[in-house]
This record gives structure tokens, C-alpha cells and sequence, in this order.
């Protein structure tokens, strides 16, 4: 069973086969994976807890209706580990309180439905099979909340949510590797010792102190180019704050319903223990600095829910009756990179030194890019047989 514990100086490791920098899902993930091959994993964590940052911010949902090859290469097997999460982990019973409600992708625009009936050929070419286009009649016959103006939607069943602190807990339970909290990386060494005299990495320090490694993966998530500019690279990574609210129970929120997302407007909602989390993609939002700590608008929550209104007319509703105790928001970052794809695998030119890093949906496609991680650094998989390298 894994440890996950704040190192002494007694019980510091100094070595390691491999050093995982980042304690969210991904970074869990990837130590859950290497661990298994049996390798000597370290996993270093700034904060106290793992799961404490970007993590818990997200909305939690995972999805296989992805239309960009590598994304379905990566979301499909792992949405296969969190419905088998309790054999995967070996703990049995262990529960992520997964919910296959689904992701229903809606809109109001006639000139959409052509993309939305191709997105499904698509997903079947893919490899997705049960995803499917619905029309205006069926979709108000099995989503009956929704206002009569929609006219198409692509739907999966078996997407859903989990608990991401439940999943990532169960990866680091289920693994041999050692979880160091509250120790943060400062640098990466480097030297040509690596085979075939190759520049590359030797130690990880940290803030207690220095693991010799010749292998380090930074899944560092908003800190990716923090970590990578400590290896002296400088990655194409962009972080940009995403904000959510948690709408408290009311009774006019049907907890029945799926992940619905309006295409038009970019805003979505899915229920949550009698309440709902809500969010809108704002396409403004600029690149910033990556943060522990991020503001929330006073007036998102209001811009999300007058989005919301117009193809989900309850939250009418609702939104007559709310309170300010009734509205709890927050804030994480999505990290992007120039196609809005991960970037995931070894750097060539720094022996080595491995990325998992540029997600903005890194809870739904953590369990196989992690498991690519290890496969990479065990050369069970070749880099140019990886579409996100």
C-alpha cells in the first residue's frame, strides 16, 4: 500500500527510480502505474494533501464522446478503470461513487446539427459505440427540463461523474509508492551521465532535501512550466482560471438529469447531492500565472445562470428563489497548450525527463495517461507509437 506521509529527515527517500512531481489525480496516477511495473516510485507534493488543488476544482465528470483521436485513445480505457476502479486499485469494495448519467451536448441552432450527427459517426469510428444523436422530439421526451426551442444533442449514457478525492486516494492506496507532502520541488540537476553519455536529469530537490533519480515526470498541472523551466525548458503550457458554483438543494433541480452542456453559450450543469454544480467556459478569460490561490467574480454565478435559463428553464426558478448562502463558487485552472491536447512522454532533448502535464480535462483522462507514462518509461511503448508525445 502506498504511503503518503511528510518526510523527516530520518525517513527522507534520497533515491529513487523515478520522482513524479505533482499529487493531483494525474500525478497519482502516474505513480499508481510506474509503481506497478515495478519501479521505485517517489511522488513530491508541494501542499499537504494530495488532491488539494486543481483536482477538487474540477466539475468531476469523465466522457468518451470526444471527436480528436487521441483524446478518444486516452478517455475510453480509462473510463473502463474507474467502472472496475475496486479491481484495478486492488482494494475491494472501494468506492469512487461513480454516476453514469451522461453528457448531453445541446443546442437551439438548426446550423449545428449537421456537426453534431457527424460528431457521432465519429465516435463510432473511434471506437464509441453507444453515443447518439437525438433530435428535437426525442430529447424533450427523455429530458423533459429542457426548454422546447432545442433541436438537436448528442448524448452517451455511460458518461458520468465520480468522486476525483475518492479515485485519486484509491490510486495512491493502491500502489507501493511513497506520496511526500508538503515537499516542494525547487530544481532539477542534470549531468551527461545518462546512457550513451546523454544530457539529463540526476536529482530532484526539494525543499527537504535532494532524490537522486535519473527519472522525473512532471505532472505538475498549472506548475508544469514552473517545473519545466527547472529542467531548463520552456514548455508551450498556458494556464487559465476556470470558475464553478455549487448551487445548494432545491427541489427544482431534477438529480435524475445528465451533465448538460448548451453549445452555444459554452454553459453546462449537472446535479449534485440534491443541489448542482454550475459553469460557463468564458472565452475571455486571459492566461495567467499558476496559483494556489484564485479569485471568484462576485457576478459569475448570475452570468452562468442567465446562460443556463435559456435551454433549462427551471433554473428560472431557482434562480428567483436563491440567497447568497445558497451560492458557493470557486476556482482552479485548466492548463492549455496550442492544440488543447496533453503533452505526454519524454522530452528529447533532456534524457530522462518525462511530461504529463497540459490538461484541461485531466480527471477524465488520468487512469491510461498515466498508465502510458509508465509504459513510455518501461519501454513497453515506443514515443513515436504515442500520439501526444
Amino acid at each position: 500500500m502506498g504511503k503518503v506521509y511528510t518526510p523527516t529527515a530520518e525517513d527522507f527517500p534520497t533515491t529513487a527510480d523515478v520522482v513524479v512531481i505533482g499529487g493531483g489525480i494525474v500525478g497519482v496516477a502516474s505513480a499508481f502505474w510506474l509503481s506497478r511495473a515495478g519501479l521505485d516510485t517517489v511522488l513530491v507534493e508541494m501542499r499537504d494533501g494530495l488532491s488539494t488543488l486543481t483536482t477538487p476544482n474540477s466539475i468531476e465528470c469523465f466522457r468518451a464522446q470526444f471527436t480528436e483521436p487521441p483524446m478518444a485513445e486516452l478517455a475510453l480505457p480509462s473510463i473502463e478503470v474507474f467502472e472496475d476502479f475496486a479491481e484495478v486499485v486492488g482494494i475491494p469494495g472501494y468506492d469512487i461513487s461513480l454516476r453514469h448519467q451522461g453528457y448531453l451536448f445541446v443546442t437551439d441552432d438548426p446550423d449545428m446539427l449537421d456537426d453534431l450527427k457527424a460528431a457521432v459517426d465519429t465516435h463510432r469510428s473511434l471506437g464509441v459505440t453507444d453515443s447518439e444523436f437525438l433530435d428535437g422530439g426525442e430529447l424533450l421526451a427523455r429530458f423533459p427540463f429542457l426548454s422546447e426551442r432545442v433541436v438537436g444533442a448528442t448524448f452517451r449514457q455511460k458518461d458520468g461523474w465520480l468522486s476525483t478525492h475518492e479515485a485519486t486516494q484509491g490510486f495512491a492506496k493502491g500502489s507501493s509508492a511513497a506520496y511526500l507532502v508538503s515537499t516542494k520541488a525547487t530544481g532539477i540537476r542534470r549531468d551527461a551521465g545518462h546512457p550513451g553519455g546523454d544530457w539529463g536529469v540526476s536529482a530532484v530537490e526539494t525543499t527537504r532535501g535532494s532524490i537522486a533519480t535519473r527519472t522525473v515526470v512532471n505532472a505538475a498541472g498549472p506548475f508544469a512550466g514552473v517545473v519545466g523551466r527547472m529542467a531548463g525548458l520552456d514548455l508551450p503550457l498556458e494556464p487559465v482560471r476556470r470558475q464553478k458554483v455549487f448551487v445548494s438543494p432545491k427541489p427544482q433541480i431534477p438529480q435524475d438529469a445528465p451533465l448538460t452542456i448548451d453549445l452555444v453559450e459554452d454553459a453546462y450543469w449537472r446535479p449534485e447531492t440534491g443541489g448542482a454544480y454550475i459553469a460557463w467556459v468564458d472565452p475571455d478569460e486571459p492566461a495567467g500565472e499558476p496559483a494556489e490561490e484564485l479569485p471568484t467574480e462576485w457576478d459569475y454565478a448570475a452570468l452562468v445562470l442567465e446562460k443556463l435559463i435559456r435551454l433549462n428553464p427551471f433554473w428560472e426558478e431557482v434562480a428567483d428563489s436563491l440567497k447568497s448562502e445558497d451560492l458557493h463558487p470557486s476556482a482552479g485552472q485548466y492548463v492549455y497548450t496550442p492544440d488543447e491536447q496533453p503533452l505526454i512522454g519524454p522530452v528529447p532533448e533532456l534524457a530522462g525527463f518525462y511530461l504529463n502535464c497540459g490538461y484541461w480535462a485531466g480527471v477524465m483522462l488520468s487512469p491510461e495517461a498515466g498508465k502510458r507514462i509508465a509504459r513510455l518509461v518501461t519501454g513497453e511503448m515506443q514515443p513515436e507509437d504515442n500520439l501526444l508525445r
